[in-house]
């Protein structure tokens, strides 16, 4: 029995998938392409809403259920609209999201917001920074806690590395299903994490490089061509969203030097056709919509990059991850007993 898969961790168990491993909602980037390609290769794509209308909502979930009969999820950013406009968002979803899908927040709730998604039905996905926002995530119902790492790509909200994190959770929560988000790019990044005592993970950068990725072809050049040092910590993409630190690739606005004049530098299309104006020190990401003065743009990424050596198809990153995954778990198994031919797993 060597050579059988690991025994699913809870996170699979929980959410239907077959790789541990939850891809991201990045506003910008995930698209129902990326999603549903994540999620048909087994792992759990997640499409990012993040400031999306109702109306929209409910198109791109359309779109990407139409793509995959497998379970994904929808990712709302409760701190970045009021609460009315998160509550609507999550009704929109909730409306036309298939048996299959699970909900994701980026940050804590408000209470109410988590228990409507409870009442729905849903697998509840919180991502917290530290481990008194993965108790209180756990107290509302949270069916997973992904606890998120300095060392992840975007706007972070904690201050600790993942796995001090995750130990730290998983001795006041020894039941909870906790997923690592934060140095992950390899199903090897997948396994020590899970032997770590981890349930699975979640992933951004190498999904943001992704084919079906959303992501401007430069921001993707940059995380292939970027080492961990072209990563930095910094809160000057802080128009849109305030108040929150981000790890991003460096660019002339990263460095030191007086804060510039916050004046448009690109375009970005709206789904009605406008061209809506970008100012310099925006908290938008460049996509495939952008046009404008991109390298100035915030590139949210991890310092996982320098692990991240192509643009290659969703379905070829998620299989290598399993396959590298298995096998470094197969190597972490304990022996068989030789006196009584069991085979342990996980």
């Amino acid at each position: 029995m060597s050579g059988s898969a690991p025994r699913p961790t809870r996170l699979e168990r929980r959410l239907g998938v077959t790789v541990p491993l939850l891809q991201a909602g990045m506003g910008g980037v995930a698209g129902p392409e990326l999603c549903a390609a994540v999620s048909r290769a087994g792992a759990g794509g997640v499409l990012g809403l993040y400031k999306e209308p109702p109306e929209r909502i409910r198109r791109l979930i359309a779109d990407t259920a139409a793509r995959t009969d497998r379970p994904f999820g929808i990712n709302l950013v409760p701190e970045v609209l009021s609460p009315d406009r998160c509550r609507a968002q999550l009704d929109a979803a909730v409306g036309v999201l298939p048996e299959r899908a699970f909900v994701t927040f980026y940050g804590l709730p408000a209470p109410d917001l988590a228990a409507a998604a409870v009442r729905a039905g849903l697998p509840v996905v919180v991502q917290v920074g530290t481990a008194h926002a993965a108790g209180r995530a756990l107290e509302q119902g949270a069916d997973v806690v992904v606890l998120q790492g300095v060392e992840a790509g975007g706007h972070l909200l904690g201050t600790l590395p993942a796995l001090p994190l995750l130990r730290a959770v998983r001795r006041d929560h020894p039941d909870a299903v906790l997923a690592v988000a934060g140095g992950i790019a390899t199903g090897a990044d997948l396994a020590r994490a899970v032997a770590e005592g981890a349930d699975g993970a979640m992933a951004g950068s190498v999904f943001a490089a992704a084919r079906e990725s959303e992501a401007h072809p430069v921001f993707k050049r940059r995380i292939v061509a970027a080492g961990a040092a072209d990563t930095v910590v910094t809160t000057v993409f802080d128009i849109g969203w305030p108040n929150r630190p981000h790890r991003v690739l460096r660019n002339a606005l990263t460095g030191p030097g007086p804060r510039l004049s916050a004046r448009f530098i690109a375009t970005a299309a709206a789904p009605d056709g406008r061209r809506l104006p970008v100012p310099r020190y925006s908290a938008a990401v460049p996509s495939v919509r952008t046009e404008g003065r991109i390298e100035d743009m915030a590139m949210y990424c991890g310092d996982t990059c320098e692990r991240i050596t192509a643009t290659e198809p969703a379905a070829v990153l998620v299989e290598r991850i399993r396959t590298e995954y298995r096998r470094a778990r197969r190597r972490t198994r304990p022996e068989p007993d030789r006196h009584e031919g069991e085979c342990h797993g996980e």
